[in-house]
């Protein structure tokens, strides 16, 4: 029996590398990659399709929404707002208005799931993929369980009657270090991955992303397979 066929969100990052083997257990891939203006897009875009090409991901799509880059309101797209590194003062890492870190995209994984969810119903596909994380993870509002729950129901009330699509999460709960391992579990390529903010030879080890990574590595007693600066 033919498997159904998943939409499978990837960045190029450990998270989305490590959905996409879980993803790949079950179902039929197509890898789905949004570039938004990010200052590490084109090192992102290799990662994408070295892990597409790993998992031979049947349908494959990129697309670029670079509005986001226009809006700004972000350390990721817009050069003049630094990205905040460990151990610099908090003023420099988070909003001065809330707790959400500088490097927060405006709304941006609502975006990437409507692009998700057109191709989804064009292709048939039954399943999104996406590889948030709420409980060890830098606090983005739209990496809330909650989000996803009201973003499928925007799906099942927009989509054709007969659609039937559904979002699933399955780093959602997960600490890096268990996502590390559930990678190395299943074999994926997390050599092949990509996390840092702002370089794209090797990575900086000083983001708030590299942070995270190089903490769930450690946590998980694995060695890190990408190569950092120093």
């Amino acid at each position: 029996m033919k498997k159904d066929l998943a939409v499978v969100l990837v960045s190029g990052g450990m998270d989305s590398c490590v959905t996409a083997a879980i993803a790949n257990q079950e179902y039929r891939l197509a890898f789905l990659h949004v570039n938004y203006g990010q200052r590490t897009e084109a090192r992102e875009l290799r990662a994408f399709n070295e892990i597409a090409d790993f998992y031979r991901a049947e349908k494959r799509l990129t697309v670029s929404i670079e509005h986001l880059k226009v809006i700004g309101g972000s350390a990721l797209t817009d050069t003049n707002i630094p990205i905040p590194e460990t151990g610099a003062p908090q003023s420099t890492i988070r909003n001065p208005q809330s707790a959400i870190p500088t490097t927060y995209v405006p709304f941006r994984n609502a975006h990437l799931l409507s692009i998700a969810t057109s191709w989804a119903e064009v292709i048939g596909a039954t399943k999104i993929f996406i590889g948030a994380v709420e409980e060890d993870s830098s606090g983005y509002p739209d990496c809330r369980e909650k989000f996803y729950r009201a973003f499928n129901k925007a799906i099942e009330m927009g989509t054709k009657p007969e659609t039937r699509i559904e979002i699933v999460t399955p780093l959602i709960h997960m600490k890096k270090s268990e996502i590390v391992k559930k990678g190395a579990e299943l074999g994926a390529p997390l050599r092949l991955t990509w996390s840092c903010y702002q370089a794209s030879e090797k990575a900086c080890g000083r983001c708030e992303s590299c942070a995270l990574r190089l903490k769930g590595f450690n946590e998980a007693g694995v060695k890190d397979p990408i190569p950092y600066e120093g």
